[in-house]
């Protein structure tokens, strides 16, 4: 694995058209500020869709926007919890309508492609209850991963690979998938660097080929950079939040960038977290450094316990977006390595300031030939800029077909001709018809 070099972010110039959606539109990114990582403005995806405004009070809750404009009222997911509070309960409230950024992501479009068949995904979270109804099944832990007394690794887990159910058209975005549930901290959400690399080496020894981290330390540590060299050695791609989950009280202005971690280790896919416009949420954590960005604020997920719906925010949240996409990349595309599956994602993504995840144009698009990527590092900002385009591969078999039909069009042309002069020319000596003699052939005529 080689070493990647973070420079500051620039804005993407390129545009491209993509085919419309009946549910969101696409318009082209306008370049913002580098330092700030922020995506370009765009219009409303969704319609009259509402942004999370969080309620304080004794029983926290928030409206999830829907992709029709109709929402509900949603509890909202910790990230952590008190020493004293008690574990997050199941929610009784249901999200029925397709959420925004499901929608946003055109995931129906990419679902006729691929649905994640065969792929096993690590969250290393507070671990994915096994009990959680929309994964049922499809949960193996890792030790005592398999209970989650906050919630937040079963939410993220959702996103990725949530089914659906009677009533609610909320689904994972490779919603056949498997996960691999390791705990990348305590019970009660608090995360340490040595918590987060046994977790990711916990995901690639039990062989994940995705693993999400939803952890964002300050520091780096000899422990995360071993346990991602592992994860590059056995072909397992790292997905991980660009940022910490947004303050409990956000900043009143855009915090100094700055890098996090295992994101910033050479090697990791970073992650930042969008709103329903395609903008970072106000008062948010920011780097310079981030290799895509993916809904984030104001999502629906899954609950610990009972069939209810939560709402969350965090870059946490927008990793495990992406993380599904990889799912869905490595289903279809099986013969790619990580590091091209990362490659993939980022040159189909739609172009910003920083590339915004499309999951279908990444399942439906190609490498060119000839891009390796084994020894590269999956998420390195300049090497990606250098990588070729996507392109539908070149059909080698055109040229000489074409020049097989030169012979046949040549011969219809003559035939053609033949055709022509034996319908034209009797014709033309019945009307008396002559062809026109030019002016120099009648001077020569009149000198004889």
């Amino acid at each position: 694995m080689t070493d990647r070099t973070r420079t500051p972010m620039t804005p993407t110039h390129a545009s491209r058209t993509r085919p419309t959606h009946p549910d969101t539109a696409r318009p082209h990114a306008t370049p913002t500020a580098a330092r700030t990582s922020r995506p370009a403005r765009r219009t409303r995806a969704l319609g009259a869709a509402l942004l999370l405004t969080a309620v304080v009070g004794g029983a926290t809750a928030a409206p999830a926007a829907a992709a029709g404009g109709s929402s509900v009222r949603l509890p909202v997911l910790p990230s952590k919890l008190a020493a004293d509070a008690p574990c997050t309960a199941g929610s009784a409230q249901r999200a029925t309508a397709v959420p925004w950024e499901q929608a946003g992501l055109q995931l129906s479009r990419a679902w006729q492609v691929t649905t994640g068949d065969g792929v096993t995904v690590g969250v290393v979270d507070t671990g994915v209850s096994t009990s959680a109804a929309a994964l049922k099944g499809r949960v193996t832990a890792i030790g005592d991963a398999g209970t989650d007394c906050v919630g937040h690794g079963t939410f993220v887990a959702g996103l990725v690979a949530a089914a659906a159910q009677d009533g609610v058209r909320f689904e994972g975005v490779a919603h056949r998938s498997r996960i691999l549930a390791a705990r990348g901290s305590d019970n009660r959400g608090t995360v340490t660097a040595e918590r987060v690399a046994a977790g990711i080496q916990a995901a690639v020894d039990g062989g994940a080929k995705v693993v999400t981290v939803s952890a964002a330390l300050e520091s780096d540590s000899a422990a995360l950079r071993s346990a991602v060299a592992l994860a590059a050695k056995k072909d397992v791609l790292v997905v991980a939040a660009a940022v910490p989950d947004p303050p409990s009280t956000p900043a009143s202005q855009d915090l100094p960038p700055r890098d996090f971690y295992p994101a910033a280790t050479d090697g990791v896919l970073s992650v930042l977290d969008l709103d329903v416009e395609g903008k970072r949420p106000n008062g948010s954590y920011t780097t310079d450094s981030a290799d895509l960005a993916a809904p984030g604020d104001g999502v629906v997920g899954i609950g610990p316990a009972r069939n209810g719906h939560y709402i969350g925010s965090g870059a946490s949240l927008a990793a495990g977006f992406v993380a599904g996409a990889a799912a869905l990349v490595r289903s279809v595309h099986p013969e790619l390595s990580a590091a091209q599956t990362a490659r993939l994602l980022r040159s189909s993504a739609y172009p910003a300031d920083v590339p915004r995840l499309d999951p279908y144009a990444a399942v439906t698009s190609v490498l060119t030939p000839g891009t390796s990527g084994t020894s590269g590092t999956a998420g390195a900002r300049g090497q990606d800029a250098a990588a070729p385009p996507v392109r539908l591969p070149e059909d080698k078999a055109a040229g000489p077909l074409r020049r097989a039909m030169w012979p046949t069009a040549a011969g219809f042309g003559v035939i053609i001709a033949v055709v022509w002069l034996g319908a034209v020319l009797p014709r033309g000596r019945r009307l008396g018809w002559r062809p026109t003699r030019t002016k120099s052939a009648q001077s020569a005529e009149t000198e004889a």
